[in-house]
């Protein structure tokens, strides 16, 4: 019998699966059925901002090569990015610390390569967005469950990390989170950057949600601690998920090795999609009109749901998500999603995906899918649920 890889038995990433099956209920819709509303997936509604697509229009159509670029990036998007620290956070983040990823999932790999070793533990909290620990599993690495709920508003505490024994080699953190929206404080984010530079803890903070945030102060890792690794996309505020187009921000230790294992692995982030994302940051108008479409679904929902039958939601500071705690009409999230997609036409992700222990027990809305989609849905649900 032939080897196979340990690669050969990563677990689904199962909103990839209720995407499958969302398409093909709405496949097989007969003409004028009410469509499907697609509550499954974080992926926006609205495509690039127009000035990053014209951007992208006129590079090609002046007929120069796209080759490939550097392998941390164009030197121009770099120092845009850079830009964006300074302007943003008041950080100042040298453009060479800076690499151009294939999107955050291109960016994932590089970190946990480069700064852990197979056998490592990595510390994160439970839920959590899945291919974190499938990729640290795929490499050889330990994930460390921090099991979180609403007390700590589904976040890491210092006390909770204090408590680690033995202490982990990395930790993983996500502000605004995935699935469950919620946000860490500028001060906690300092207290828990500052507790794994002075324990020789790597800290790799999530940032792909920044920009959408909801009333709570956005603060990033990269302006308290030299040895974080920050990860960032272009996906979810700027609207260019397909264009898979990410950064790191690094520490000058990472800095060589990311770069050489950039190289081998990926060579550059695709030529076009380094232009797109340069121009993106002059797009603001267009971006804010899509935060303010996001926080009105927001309110929609959260307005409308507890009546239609789910009333225990998690604070949802920022992102696009609602973490839903359906206990009080399901121990099984899974069938649960399934009867809802085929009854209702409502397309949402069960919780297993992102806490394999409790996950039973709640849903993830997404709300980035059209308004008119989103103020139907409550309506849908209490329908079906006899509310």
């Amino acid at each position: 019998m032939l080897k196979t890889g340990r690669g050969a038995n990563a677990p689904a990433f199962l909103v990839m699966d209720v995407i499958a099956a969302a398409n093909a209920a709405a496949a097989a819709l007969p003409a004028g059925s009410p469509g499907i509303l697609r509550m499954e997936v974080g992926q926006p509604s609205t495509g690039a901002p127009r000035g990053a697509a014209e951007a992208a229009i006129r590079a090609l159509q002046a007929g120069a090569p796209m080759g490939y670029t550097e392998a941390l990036g164009l030197a121009s998007l770099r120092s845009r990015i850079s830009r964006h620290y300074a302007e943003k956070y008041g950080a100042d983040i040298p453009a060479r610390r800076i690499a151009v990823t294939v999107g955050a999932s291109g960016a994932f790999p590089l970190a946990f390569l480069a700064a852990f070793d197979p056998g490592d533990r990595i510390a994160m909290a439970a839920p959590f967005y899945p291919p974190y620990a499938n990729i640290l599993t795929g490499l050889g690495m330990h994930p460390v469950l921090l099991p979180c709920d609403a007390s700590t508003r589904f976040q890491p505490t210092l006390a909770m990390l204090e408590r680690l024994d033995p202490l982990p080699d990395g930790l993983i953190i996500a502000s605004p989170c995935n699935p469950a929206g919620t946000m860490l404080s500028p001060e906690e984010l300092a207290a828990i950057a500052a507790w794994c530079h002075a324990n020789g803890v790597r800290l790799i903070s999530d940032e792909i949600y920044h920009g959408l945030s909801y009333g709570m102060a956005e603060s990033t890792a990269a302006a308290f601690s030299d040895s974080a690794v920050v990860v960032n996309s272009f996906s979810k505020y700027f609207s260019m998920t397909g264009w898979r187009i990410g950064w790191l921000v690094l520490p000058e230790d990472l800095l060589r090795p990311v770069e050489c294992l950039a190289q081998n692995l990926f060579i550059s982030a695709p030529h076009v999609a380094q232009v797109a994302a340069e121009a993106a940051f002059d797009c603001t108008d267009e971006l804010e009109a899509n935060k303010a479409a996001y926080a009105r679904n927001r309110d929609l929902l959260l307005a409308g749901l507890p009546a239609a039958g789910l009333d225990r939601l998690a604070a949802a500071d920022g992102a696009f998500y609602l973490w839903a705690d359906v206990s009080a009409l399901t121990n099984d999230s899974v069938d649960f999603a399934a009867r809802m997609l085929a009854e209702a036409g409502i397309a949402a992700t069960p919780g297993v995906d992102f806490d394999r222990e409790r996950g039973r027990r709640f849903l993830r809305l997404s709300y980035c899918g059209a308004e008119a989609s989103m103020a139907e849905a409550p309506d849908r649900l209490r329908r079906w649920l006899g509310r």
